[in-house]
């Protein structure tokens, strides 16, 4: 083909036909084996791909090629067929290549396991692969080392670093009853825990496989995509034939060669493999995307649905709030010296209840690092609160019934609690000696990124309720700190009837996202459009839904309805330039104004381009302006849920260290 284009002479072998024949063979046949098998394969399933094109094209320019070489005059076309194969073929690499590249989320997942773990086998210390370690093995665990499973401590004390699955840049304190999570560092001590869940039923097993499923699950968009290749395979064939005829019997009657080249060159630039890659390079870039952020989505099909969300529905306890009742105020007539004295009081007097409010009151006393004293005498009074006598004098600690019930007046605080209840906490009045001494306020305070998340959606145009048990009055009060409206509050709904909040939105035809935690959320869950999972609630909350926010921060629903946005926006992108560029260059090819070879070049180009176009979604963040939602100084990302159990050390230690 050189020796013809650049008008030289090689040795006299190379423009032998019988040599090209030869050399053209083994590509047809061998290299292009995989077009054949894949033609054959189509057409008995009554479809036609860019294989049946392929095929089709370069066996007619080597058949002719073939013809003339050995049964009539004329020219043959063998780099035709030759070229067209290996450029595709090489392209087929390079977009492997490209497509490798998408999977690197779940390598570096795999990434975090550990290799060997370390076990007590008929009471000796055994090294042994992960993969062998049983439910229910004593593990041993050394400072610096990775725990290899998940497990419970059962003997020892240890500082472990969850960085790389929690985001948590602060070691965390672990002790006896502790969760252990695999593929976390113990720093510091070493401990024995009992293996819970081992090979694929540890927590990073189960986000791994959810990412895989993710990645080879399809989209309803790239139906599209099938829907067109189907129709426009056989187009392509009757244009390409009708090509032929109009070369060969009009516009250059009997020239065998021309029409042949021309019919080739309309199947080879119309294949529609860059159709074909459009919408799954990009669904595995986002889901690979969305796992790197702690946004583990469960198919193709959910990643699609984020973005026509137009109302998200939040639950209240444990999704915008903690989910644990934390004291907010001490309020009492003099100083802070003063607080610190009911406060102690207090403490000591629900040192043995099991009560949240007053577990809270002990944990704000512990933090202040307040004494606190045994009581005795106590009693409790369900409904009410509290009786005991602490360091001699008679405390009572609850609610203004249980005041009134032993005549302690409280007229004079009635403003205060007043106040209290309207912020949506809960007063508790504390008294000794028949005297109110002030309040404690207790609430289920909310998440410091719950109102920047609920901002973010309403910058995106979509609608942003919030549904709970609780009264109307306690509702509005959380509402309102996160900036949610009044009207959209739905208070008092009883756990069963989520779901049919959920559907009578679905029926004033919104798309409903609905975010949960809890097990009286699945059902809702399960009922909305699309289901978000805080990953620090249950597992069933979790099974139940489509997408689960690993970090529990409620800025993951923002970022991934903006993760689902821009990997759409890429599809489209995607096959809007593979449509574009099969239907211009259809008609240039039919002019015979463009050289099969340069056609397969163009062709295998365009495909390299598609998966290059969607990886530039790894370059994507979803968090873009939500600067607090990664650690400082580090790259890792937030993969598994925080255990519901585990305090805040982190936080603890800092208002320690702060002297705050």
């Amino acid at each position: 083909m050189f020796q013809e284009l650049l008008g030289v002479t090689f040795h006299p072998l190379v423009s032998n036909k019988v040599f090209q024949f030869t050399l053209a063979t083994p590509v047809q046949f061998l290299a292009g084996w995989q077009f054949y098998r894949g033609a054959y394969r189509a057409l008995r399933n009554g479809t036609a791909n860019m294989d049946v094109l392929v095929a089709m094209g370069t066996t007619a320019a080597y058949l002719l090629s073939v013809a003339t070489t050995f049964f009539i005059p004329g020219d043959v076309y063998y780099e035709t067929g030759a070229v067209i194969i290996t450029l595709i073929i090489l392209g087929r690499f390079l977009e492997a290549r490209a497509k490798g590249r998408t999977s690197e989320a779940i390598r570096k997942l795999i990434s975090l396991q550990a290799r060997t773990a370390r076990v007590v086998r008929d009471g000796k210390e055994v090294d042994i692969p992960v993969e062998d370690v049983q439910e229910g093995d004593l593990v041993i665990v050394r400072p610096g080392e990775k725990i290899p499973v998940d497990g419970i401590i059962k003997e020892g004390y240890s500082t472990v670093d969850e960085s790389m699955l929690t985001g948590e840049s602060i070691p965390v304190d672990k002790g006896v009853g502790d969760e252990v999570i695999g593929a976390t560092i113990n720093k510091y001590g070493t401990f024995k825990f009992e293996a819970t869940k081992v090979g694929s039923e540890t927590a990073l097993s189960q986000i791994i496989k959810i990412v895989e499923e993710a990645q080879g699950s399809k989209a309803p968009i790239q139906r599209l995509a099938d829907v067109i290749s189907g129709y426009f395979v056989p187009a392509v064939v009757v244009i390409a034939v009708l090509t032929f005829l109009t070369w060969f019997f009009l516009l250059d009657p009997g020239n065998l060669g021309r029409g042949i080249l021309t019919f080739t060159a309309v199947l080879v630039i119309a294949c529609p493999c860059a159709l074909g890659l459009a919408t799954p390079t990009s669904i595995m870039v986002g889901t690979g995307r969305g796992a790197e952020n702690g946004i583990l989505i469960k198919g193709g099909e959910h990643l699609e649905k984020a973005h026509k969300l137009d109302t998200i529905v939040l639950d209240k306890t444990g999704t915008i709030t903690r989910g644990k009742p934390e004291v907010t105020d001490v309020v009492a007539k003099d100083g802070e010296s003063e607080k610190d004295k009911i406060l102690r009081l207090a403490a000591s007097a629900e040192r043995n209840s099991e009560h949240p409010l007053a577990q809270a009151v002990v944990e704000r006393a512990k933090e202040r690092g307040l004494d606190v004293a045994e009581p005795k005498g106590f009693e409790a009074v369900p409904g009410y609160g509290i009786r005991a006598t602490v360091e001699g004098r008679k405390v009572l600690v609850g609610n203004g019934k249980l005041m009134e019930q032993n005549q302690v007046e409280t007229g004079e605080w009635e403003a205060e609690i007043k106040r209290l209840e309207r912020e949506g906490k809960t007063a508790i009045l504390v008294a000794a000696d028949d005297k109110v001494l002030g309040i404690i306020a207790v609430a289920d305070t909310i998440k410091e990124t719950s109102a920047q998340a609920v901002r973010a959606l309403h910058q995106m145009g979509i609608r942003t309720l919030m549904i709970t048990g609780d009264n109307r009055r306690t509702a509005e009060a959380i509402a309102r700190q996160v900036g949610i409206d009044p009207e959209d509050v739905l208070a008092e709904v009883l756990p069963e009837d989520k779901a049919e909040e959920i559907k009578k939105l679905q029926e004033q035809g919104r798309v409903v996202g609905m975010v949960g935690d809890g097990i009286n959320d699945a059902p809702a869950l399960a009922t909305a459009d699309l289901g978000l999972a805080i990953g620090t609630g249950t597992d069933v909350a979790i099974e139940t839904s489509d997408i689960t926010l690993i970090r529990g921060d409620l800025r993951g629903v923002p970022a991934s309805i903006r993760l689902s946005r821009a990997t759409i926006r890429n599809i489209k992108q995607n096959l809007f330039w593979a449509l574009f560029y099969n239907t211009l260059g259809i008609p240039v090819a039919a002019a015979g104004l463009l050289s099969p070879v340069i056609a397969g070049a163009a062709m295998a180009f365009s495909s390299v381009s598609v998966v290059t176009n969607a990886l530039r979604l790894k370059g994507f963040d979803p968090y873009r302006g939500f600067e607090e939602a990664r650690v400082p100084g580090k790259h890792h990302t937030s993969l598994v849920p925080e255990p519901a159990w585990k305090p805040e050390p982190s936080r603890d230690r800092k208002r320690r260290k702060e002297g705050t």
